[in-house]
Order: structure tokens, then sequence, then C-alpha cells
């Protein structure tokens, strides 16, 4: 039975819907019919009575005619469609949900999207448990939340959709506010059926943003009601008392949409500073590659460039494992790298390639005070990224520092088992032994050795010189 208090707050206002304007009003209002006239149920009063025999009950129940539900409903979704505050989401659908990028997507990370895509149906379809979505900037992670968002209202489910900064400023507001208290405001958040917070962390981080995020995640954790939640951060950089609850797998699916920006598809992880080098050796390719049949080479020279070239070929063709090529200075190597790189380029599979002095400066520059890149940031996109070339690695004189990020690196992508291709002049025995151990792996990692190989030179009135071993140097370049 209905509160009599909510009965006369209804009534009013429906009456407040027909009164007449006043002469300041100049925004008409809605003109309510109660029912059709022409309707023969009943005749246009809009509501029946149940024909029920008394002590049943529903005798004496009055329920809307079917000529005024469509209105009701739609006039039902239109109110939570506001409350949810999903106006400027309305076409973030499920069906507008592009799981092909602008068309230079990787299959791995198409396989991401769709994976993703799969959870958020599975969520709007029965929400239950918590649903983290963590990925950086224009991945799709709020598509997909607006997403399930309006999948709640067509269901005529309750639910709050807000970024995180929003939903702190509207429970700011609500000191003072005479149509909903602070206490009403935090309470309908804390209990709604289903909260939806977008940009996890990109609040201004007070005691006081930090206390009302934990009170109310905190309460929907015990009490175990829908949540969605998306992020660019990872769990360390968000308060202890949150992650603690979004590490909790019983009640957490958690969702890394590792994918590039959609609105700038292009770019890497570090903004505007593009780490990839392949775009600069489009040319190097596996038709450009000099197989240097008229060069007098001895039997061993040419057998290792003949294996090296093969083994590019392979790996181009079906990327597995890792590949290494140990050899000397213009031997080929960065090109056969490069090569690799621009056939899965070709395949629609985009790989990343760096130097690996050049990738360790780049990193060293995101601690600056005005880096506008963050080391994570870089550092977790390399060491995830489905394809990745690390041109001239060299660990004779790096620091302890460089060494230690090449190896978590390294070792990551050996435990997940990510194809790698590696260029090196130094052998095998001489790289650190960290990542060495990494390198050793046979049923993993291929190594193909180029030291017999002689310079190239593009000069036919310069010898070429046997490749030497190389030998730690003061004067190379370190790390």
């Amino acid at each position: 039975m209905k509160d009599f208090a909510k009965i006369l707050k209804e009534m009013r206002e429906e009456l407040e819907l027909t009164r007449p304007l006043t002469d300041k009003e100049t925004k008409p209002l809605t003109t309510v019919t109660y029912g059709d006239p022409d309707c023969p149920i009943c005749q246009g009063v809009g509501f029946i009575s149940m024909d029920a025999p008394l002590g049943h009950p529903d005798f004496g129940k009055i329920i809307p005619c079917k000529c005024r539900a469509e209105r009701i409903e739609s006039a039902r979704q239109e109110q939570l469609q506001q409350e949810s505050n999903l106006s400027g989401y309305t076409g973030m659908t499920f069906d507008t949900f592009n799981t092909e990028g602008r068309g230079q997507l990787r299959s791995t990370e198409r396989s991401i999207l769709e994976f993703a895509l799969a959870q958020a149906k599975n969520f709007a379809v029965e929400p239950a448990g918590w649903l983290l979505l963590i990925g950086n900037f224009g991945t799709g992670k709020t598509h997909l939340a607006a997403a399930i968002a309006n999948e709640a209202v067509a269901q005529g489910i309750e639910n709050i959709f807000q970024p995180v900064p929003d939903l702190l400023d509207s429970i700011r507001a609500s000191y003072g506010n005479i149509d909903e208290s602070y206490n009403e405001r935090i309470e309908r958040i804390r209990n709604v059926p289903l909260l939806i917070l977008d940009d996890l962390g990109t609040q201004s981080a007070t005691p006081w943003a930090s206390e009302k995020l934990y009170m109310i995640l905190n309460h929907r954790y015990v009490n175990r009601l829908p949540t969605v939640i998306t992020t660019n951060n990872s769990l360390q950089e968000i308060d202890g008392r949150i992650a603690s609850r979004l590490e909790d797998p019983s009640l957490v699916t958690r969702v890394a949409m590792q994918v590039p920006d959609y609105r700038k598809p292009l770019a890497s992880a570090g903004g505007s500073v593009e780490l990839s080098i392949l775009p600069l050796l489009s040319q190097k390719t596996f038709d450009t590659f000099e197989k240097r049949e008229d060069e007098s080479l001895s039997p061993e020279a040419a057998a290792q460039l003949a294996l090296a070239l093969k083994s590019a070929l392979a790996f181009a063709k079906k990327p597995s494992g890792w590949l290494v090529f140990s050899g000397g200075n213009g031997v080929g190597k960065t090109h056969l790298a490069a090569a690799i790189g621009n056939s899965c380029l070709s395949m629609h599979d985009h790989p990343l390639m760096i130097g690996v002095s050049d990738f360790l400066d780049h990193l060293r520059s995101t601690f600056g005070p005005n880096s506008s890149t963050r080391f994570d940031t870089v550092f977790d996109m390399v060491r995830s990224t489905p394809l990745l070339i690390l041109d001239h690695l060299d660990t004779a004189n790096a620091t302890p520092w460089a060494k230690e990020k090449l190896f978590q690196i390294l070792d990551y992508r050996s435990m997940v088992v990510l194809p790698t291709v590696i260029t090196t002049i130094l052998p095998i025995q001489d790289i650190d032994s960290n990542i060495r151990s990494r390198l050793v792996d046979s049923q993993m990692c291929k190594i193909v050795q180029m030291f017999q190989v002689p310079m190239y030179s593009r000069n036919p009135e310069l010898t070429p010189l046997p490749a030497r071993r190389p030998r730690s140097s003061s004067a190379r370049k370190s790390y």
C-alpha cells in the first residue's frame, strides 16, 4: 500500500502539469490528458479498477488503462534517462561500439575490444557484481559504460551514470539544497540499483573526495550492489582502500582495454612523441634486402645470411616466440627486423619497433617536472604490445636502472610469451645474465648468429671487413 504522503505528492504533480500559466512563464507546460477519449475500456479516464471479488488482493485496485500505458512507459524512460545523467550519451550503445577502430587495429587489439564488448553485454543483461574497465584514454571504456546505462534504462532499471568529478560536485552542491539534502544524495548514490562511475582517478585527490568515494564504494562492496567503474589509472595509483576492493576476484570482473586511443589511433602512449621507429624504416622490406649473392662471401657467412633471411621470413609469416639477430654492425640485422615489422603492417598487425637507447632516454624524460607523459603508461605499452621489436640491445655498459627496466619488459613478455624480435651486436654470452636467462630458452627463442657476415658497403671500392666480436668499451654510450 502506498504511503499517503506519496499519493498527495503525485496528485500535486498531476495538478501542476495541468494548471494555467502565469504571466511570467513563457515556456508552455505539457497538457496532460489522462486517457484516450475514444477508449472503449476507460472512456478517457485513463485508469481502470480490477474486477476482483471482495477479499481478493486486487479488489479495488486501480491500474493504468492500456490506452495510456505506452505514454506512461515513455515518460518513465525519459525520467530514468534524466536521473541517469545520460542526455549526452544516448548514442553510445552496444550497436554503435566499434571493435575495428579506424582500420589499423591489430588482430589482438580487435580481440580485446570484442572481449570487452561481450563482458559489458553480459553485465547489462544481468547486472551483478562489479565490472572494472581499465585502459588508456580513447579506448572505448566510457562508451561501454554508457551502453550499459542505456540498456539499464531500456529495462527500467534505475541507475546513476556520472564521471567521478561530476558525482563529487553533485554531492558538494547538495549541502543546503532544498530539493535533495546531502544525506539524501549520499544515500541515493550508495543504494541506487546500478551505479556507473566513469573516469575514477581523475578527481581532485583531496581527503574529502577520497573519504566520500570510499564511503560510497565500501557500502556497495559490502552489500554486493551492481557497480561499473572505468579508470585510466593502474590499481597502484588508486586509493589503497578502494584498490583492495577492486582486486577482489569474487566480486569484480576486470577487463584491461590495452588498445590505441581511438581518437588518436596512430599516436603512441607517449602522446605527441612517436616511439616507433618503423615509419622511418618503411623502405626496409624483404624485397629490398640485399642477399649479397654477387659478393664473395665465405661459405659460413653465406650460410648465416641465408639462415637469417629464412628465419625472418618465417617469423613474419607467423609471429610467435622470440627471434634474436646477433652480429656486428652493418650486417643487415636492423633491415631484417624492420622487414618483419613492415610485413606485419601489411597484414594489419601493427608492431612497435624501438631503438633501445632512445626508448630508455624517453623513459627517463617522463620523470621530468614538465613531462606530460606518465612513466607507467609508456612502460606498460612497450611491455604488453602484441609484437615488439627491440633494435640494438646492448647491455655491456648499461646502467643498473636500464638493465632492470629491460629485464622487466623481457621477463613479462617471456611469461606471457608475446612475439618479440631483438637485434644486438653482442654475442649472447656477453649479454646481462638476467636478460640472457630469458634468451637461452630454446623452446621459446631462436638465436641467429651473424658474426661471420661482413659489414655491408655500397661502395664497391671498399673491401668489406670481417665483423669483429664486440668488446666492452668505455667509449660506448652507456644506457
